[in-house]
């Protein structure tokens, strides 16, 4: 394994950048090394003691990537979850995916945290989307730097006046402030000089991802339940109840249903239907593919289902079981070029998780991709897949229109 021609090149651009300007922001898409680029570059500018910051999953590629090219600098590598837990004294931070902390108009806990104890510091942000909902993703993806180009704006807010056309949107009875529409003309001359870009035709991929939808048939049980909750907004049983009080709560307990799960108001969760995974073990049998579901107990229903199943990516890359993996989790930093074919049995609501999901298998060897969608015609999961594949959100006022709900809120 080497380091290719343009991580080195990318690496030096990059090394560049974060000498003049201490912040340097990789947007290379999946697969062409972000990771590799941004240790390179702690190489080249001499860091001592960098601290990588990534998502659990990530972790172990990042540590193989570190010891297969023996650097020599002191790397610690964590998930955001287990940040609080670090106190050493860093002299570079590398914050991998850091689209997770564009989130807007208010920085979350972990963004804050960040800020607070290595804003200082220089920094090397990695991401191939760092931007796909909104250009107003850009502020806080900065803000984490003392010096961010837009650190004469404080907050959010005062850089939403300059850079954003401000409109309004209605949530329930409230109307608020939208600050979706960024005004990119103004901002990407400003924040170009701290950007290494790369793309995947750049470094020689060829391959391209096949999206198949697959229609099945629930079973009539299931859709009468679905046709009884919309209507009535509560299904009661014998000890549990199905609540949807809220456009929100029919929004989910839809989208649950239709995938043959549900969780109650208790909060207990069960299954009610193994149509649609008994139609994809139908449809792929005998294929080494990877399974990716939304619900937590959607796990329960495919282990059920599939036998020869793992959750654990080493054994799924070493022996001829298939992999089921929770696409929130699984949409960055893993590695699933050894299935035939990525199967969504469901997915959520993000359009930027769908799309780095999507691009799991690619590899510079492989010319095709295939990623199968299974879903009834016209159904809900239908739609939000229409509203992610699209980049967009599946949102609650989407839901609304397209089911001309007025109430509930």
């Amino acid at each position: 394994m080497n380091i290719r021609p343009y991580q080195i090149e990318n690496a030096i651009k990059g090394a560049e950048i974060l000498k003049q300007k201490k912040f340097v922001y990789l947007i290379m898409q999946p697969r062409t090394g972000k990771t590799l680029t941004a240790l390179e570059i702690a190489k080249i500018c001499d860091y001592k003691n960098v601290l990588f910051i990534t998502k659990k999953k990530a972790i172990s590629s990042v540590i193989s990537d570190y010891n297969t090219f023996e650097y020599t600098f002191a790397l610690t590598v964590i998930n955001n979850e287990s940040l609080h837990t670090i106190n050493d004294k860093f002299d570079l931070i590398i914050s991998d995916e850091n689209h997770r902390v564009g989130a807007f108009p208010k920085p979350s806990n972990t963004t804050k945290d960040i800020k607070k104890r290595f804003g200082h510091l220089p920094i090397i942000a990695l991401s191939g989307t760092p931007s796909v909902e909104s250009g107003s993703q850009w502020y806080h993806s900065f803000w984490i730097s003392n010096y961010s180009p837009f650190k004469n704006y404080p907050t959010f807010y005062k850089w939403a006046k300059d850079f954003v056309k401000i409109s309004k949107k209605r949530i329930g009875a409230f109307e608020i402030n939208d600050y979706t529409e960024s005004i990119d003309n103004k901002i990407l001359p400003i924040i170009e000089p701290y950007l290494v870009k790369y793309t995947q035709q750049e470094a020689g991929f060829s391959s391209k991802v096949n999206k198949h939808i697959i229609y099945f048939n629930q079973d009539e049980k299931t859709n009468i339940l679905i046709s009884k909750l919309r209507k009535d907004l509560i299904v009661e049983g014998v000890e549990e109840v199905i609540l949807a009080d809220t456009s929100v709560k029919l929004m989910q307990k839809i989208h649950q249903l239709e995938n043959g799960t549900i969780k109650f108001e208790s909060g207990k969760s069960m299954t009610l239907s193994k149509t649609k995974a008994e139609f994809i073990k139908s449809k792929f049998t005998n294929k080494k593919i990877a399974i990716f579901y939304y619900f937590i107990e959607e796990l329960n229903l495919l282990k059920e289902v599939f036998q020869n199943y793992t959750t654990d990516l080493n054994e799924f890359n070493t022996t001829d079981k298939i992999y089921i993996g929770q696409q929130y989790s699984n949409s960055l930093g893993v590695n699933l070029s050894k299935a035939e074919s990525l199967v969504f049995y469901n997915f959520g609501y993000s359009g930027t998780n769908f799309i780095q999901a999507i691009d799991r298998l690619t590899i510079k060897e492989r010319l095709v991709n295939d990623v199968y969608f299974i879903f009834e015609k016209n159904s809900l999961t239908n739609k939000i897949y229409q509203a992610v594949n699209d980049k967009k959100n599946y949102s609650d006022k989407l839901f609304k229109k397209q089911y001309g709900i007025q109430t509930p809120n």
